[in-house]
């Protein structure tokens, strides 16, 4: 029995952290499609635009990645919370860069449904998670 109760002595924890790490998610969505001029969740949803998905798809996934760092690093609830919300922000920064930058036709494009501007899409807003991730250690 001492064996279960000290295997579930976080899980306090664990559900405060998951919570916050899923209302970050769904906050992080909301902001995000109505950031980037185009609405992904509508041409996914509605028009069944590949190119959309994959770019949404990577920027909740890196999104997630760098949050998973913050939950991994932090000392407590308002240091994660402080860097949910920077990653947030990375995110935003790197459509911005790779739309003003890089790419920018990149909105037209998957709007178009083009698949390599989708990936595109992806492959940065992973890349920006990572290396968020990567970063929010001390």
């Amino acid at each position: 029995m001492e064996v279960l109760t000290n295997s579930l002595a976080g899980l306090g924890a664990f559900l405060l952290y998951f919570s916050l790490s899923l209302a970050f998610l769904m906050l992080f969505k909301f902001v995000y499609v109505r950031f980037t001029p185009h609405d992904e969740w509508k041409l996914v949803k509605e028009d069944q635009n590949i190119a959309a998905a994959i770019g949404l798809s990577g920027s909740i996934i890196g999104y997630c990645l760098a949050i998973a760092g913050a939950a991994t690093n932090s000392v407590n609830l308002i240091d994660f919370a402080i860097w949910g919300v920077v990653a947030l922000f990375a995110q935003l920064i790197a459509f911005a860069i790779l739309r003003f930058g890089f790419m920018p036709k990149i909105v037209e494009r998957i709007e178009a449904g083009e698949i390599p501007a989708g990936i595109v899409m992806a492959a940065t807003s992973v890349s920006v998670g990572l290396l968020n991730a990567a970063c929010m250690t001390y």
